[in-house]
């Protein structure tokens, strides 16, 4: 499961992605322009963004250049458009674009697009690209037995995935994880901390945290938060 952001100016097609994409258990978040992609980029750090390239205020290439240049192309992005040419679907792979989506979009077609890209964010690609890197880079006294010492490392990392520590593991071994991995044990702990100082107070936490209520609703679920447990454990 994943949080998506879908940037569309098409309400239709902002509904059907959501409702294909929801139903693979994903987290779905719409935006109709480029200042709510922003918005919910910053305040969610979405996993996965699907960008139409044809928006009347800014357009897909553009938003995508803004973020490439302010270093907040931290998620892979998958570009969709009706209309584009071949030259522009270059030079959004070329600015980071990690695919191009021709619409209408076939359901298979996206679903396999979403997976690939997800895929290669995933904890264990990461993980596999760290040790290709140690491998190469480390020094070699280090790697005795063809890399016994490497392949421990791993070990160790793929099961500090597995074991998810809760809030209060969270300590400076946990910089060593993946970005995902770790922002999910940080915004678990983050929101735990709010409902229990609000009593499990939906609206309250909506404000102190500065999301909106759909949005909070849908980020406590995907954190596996259960707002009754926690609402109850206060009274």
């Amino acid at each position: 499961m994943a949080n998506i952001l879908v940037v569309d100016d098409e309400m239709g097609i902002r509904e059907l992605l959501n409702e294909i994409l929801s139903d693979e258990g994903h987290v779905v978040y719409s935006a109709e322009n480029a200042q709510q992609a922003r918005t919910v980029r910053d305040q969610l750090q979405p996993d996965l963004v699907l960008l139409d390239i044809w928006m009347p205020d800014t357009d897909g290439v553009t938003l995508l250049k803004e973020w490439a240049k302010d270093d907040k192309l931290t998620m892979p992005v998958i570009m969709m458009s009706g209309h584009a040419t071949i030259d522009t679907a270059v030079e959004a792979t070329r600015i980071g674009a990690c695919n191009f989506l021709e619409k209408p979009i076939a359901l298979q077609k996206l679903l396999k697009t979403v997976s690939q890209a997800l895929e290669r964010t995933s904890p264990k690609a990461v993980i596999n690209e760290q040790a290709s890197h140690i491998k190469e880079y480390a020094v070699p006294s280090l790697f005795s037995q063809e890399g016994s010492l490497a392949g421990s490392v791993l070990v160790q990392q793929t099961d500090s995935l597995s074991s998810k520590p809760g809030p209060q593991e969270l300590f400076a071994g946990h910089f060593d994880l993946p970005l995902r991995e770790a922002r999910d044990i940080f915004e678990k702990a983050y929101f735990e901390h709010h409902l229990k100082l609000t009593g499990g107070s939906m609206t309250r936490v909506s404000e102190q945290t500065g999301l909106e209520r759909t949005h909070l609703y849908r980020k406590l679920k995907a954190l596996g938060i259960d707002v009754r447990k926690i609402g109850n454990s206060t009274t």
